[in-house]
């Protein structure tokens, strides 16, 4: 049998999204053949208006719906503390926390040579552009991947060239709430043991 030209176009649009394959692919697509029209119009316009409905920050980089976005523009947030995060995904996730008061600079990416993600094709210098004397302290919270750890220590290495008036931090790395020592790899136990705290 063969498949309707709109099935298979939509099965490849969906296979072109990270970490979806070919049968999620599918049941994505005869998921959304079962659902009424007006809420097929309704995911199909909230799609059209991702890219038209955003814009990125020229200060930080991170989405949003204006620029400068929420987070620059609020007078409240210490502008002398900055954390650098290599996806405006992992602003989110630090803004739920509710404890961290400074800004961000979004990276949009981590070096990677084998993939020829070099410091040029993400937005470090961009970051060293905005270091300047109101700047008190970077917090380098890149993942702690090898590719993660390799920006941030090529970032550290960058400002402590431009200043040595700049306090550079690294966010705690260490066990999960809820996870078991047993499972824990070394360098997580070393990093919770390094990091460790008085009660």
């Amino acid at each position: 049998m063969k498949i309707p030209k709109a099935i298979q176009a939509t099965i490849e649009s969906f296979e072109k999204l990270p970490g979806v394959g070919p049968k999620t692919a599918q049941r994505l697509t005869f998921y959304l053949l079962h659902v009424p029209q007006y809420e097929l119009d309704k995911f199909a316009s909230s799609l059209t208006n991702l890219k038209t409905g955003t814009v990125i920050c020229s200060n930080c980089f991170t989405v949003g719906e204006s620029d400068p976005c929420e987070i620059c523009s609020d007078k409240t947030r210490d502008q002398s503390l900055i954390c650098v995060v290599e996806d405006p995904l992992d602003v989110l996730a630090l803004e739920k926390g509710g404890k961290y008061k400074g800004v961000y600079h979004v990276l949009h990416g981590r070096i990677d040579p084998l993939n020829n993600i070099g410091p040029d094709e993400i937005y470090i210098k961009q970051l060293l552009d905005r270091l300047n004397s109101d700047i008190s302290e970077v917090v380098l919270a890149t993942n702690p991947t090898m590719e993660g750890e390799a920006t941030a220590m090529y970032i550290d290495k960058q400002i402590k060239n431009l200043s040595s008036e700049i306090k550079i931090t690294r966010i705690g790395r260490g066990l999960p709430i809820g996870a078991d020592l047993e499972y824990a790899d070394e360098i997580t136990l070393q990093r919770a043991m390094e990091g460790r705290s008085e009660i």
